[in-house]
């Protein structure tokens, strides 16, 4: 089981926070809503929030059920139950349809289970006190590198070779990166308006671990927004969206160390 979940988001300008987090006793899921491009309209009638709504509700559901399904599974499940609820309204075919990151863990047997789709990474602190880190980074590796054209993230989106998230492909669960961690003594879970104090401004993994820890997902977004005003983005927008979720793991009898 988790302790308390700490957690804090923050939008990054005027518009509505497409970044989502929730959590139950056992499990915690982060997403990330994929702000549209300018003068995309996705053939969609809703919104990116609408998406991450309905997909978190969708994923709560399967992590409280009494059955303990693959990670995937569950992912799979939600992504089809969300298309279900827009289906009849939009163009789900249209390869710009609102999408997310996700990034979730559950308390198991045998450790914390893991499931990375998209740039939201998960950070584990470990009991021999290291760190380990679950990152899909297959957005970083599209042709030609950045600024990425719209018509290249239309094509590579949901593709062999491309990039994967959960939007209405629901084959997009199988391509997430799972596993399980058996020594994890601590778990966070960030979008990227968080990790780009690791990919941006030099800190390492485990100072990120440590001031969650230690201060706290607040005090964390807080450093973000700093050096975002002070140094700039590397690329992109100034301030995104910026969530970071915390636990400490209470290791059950059947796994601990």
């Amino acid at each position: 089981m988790f302790a308390k979940v700490a957690w804090a988001s923050r939008p990054g300008s005027g518009r509505p926070n497409e970044d989502l987090v929730l959590a139950g006793p056992s499990w915690i899921v982060v997403l990330d809503g994929a702000t549209a491009a300018p003068g995309v309209s996705g053939g969609c009638a809703h919104d990116v929030p609408w998406l991450v709504g309905r997909l978190g509700d969708a994923l709560a559901a399967g992590l409280s059920a009494d059955r303990d399904p693959p990670l995937a599974e569950i992912l799979e499940a939600a992504i089809e139950t969300t298309m279900a609820a827009h289906s009849g309204t939009c163009d789900l075919d249209d390869p710009d349809s609102p999408s997310s990151t996700v990034a979730m863990v559950r308390a198991g047997r045998n450790g914390v289970e893991y499931l990375v789709l998209g740039d939201s990474p998960v950070v584990f602190s470990l009991a021999g006190g290291g760190v380990r880190v679950v990152s899909d980074d297959r957005v970083e590796g599209l042709p030609g590198g950045r600024p990425y054209t719209v018509e290249l993230v239309r094509r590579m989106r949901n593709a062999p070779g491309g990039f994967w998230v959960a939007g209405s492909r629901p084959e997009a669960a199988r391509q997430g990166l799972c596993g399980v961690v058996a020594d994890a003594r601590g778990v966070g879970l960030l979008t990227d308006g968080v990790s780009r104090l690791v990919e941006w401004y030099g800190w390492s993994w485990r100072d990120l671990v440590t001031a969650l820890d230690g201060q706290g997902p607040e005090a964390v977004i807080a450093a973000v927004r700093e050096l975002e005003r002070r140094r700039g983005p590397v690329y992109g927008k100034r301030h995104d969206d910026a969530t970071a979720a915390w636990t400490r793991v209470a290791p059950t009898a059947e796994w601990a160390t």
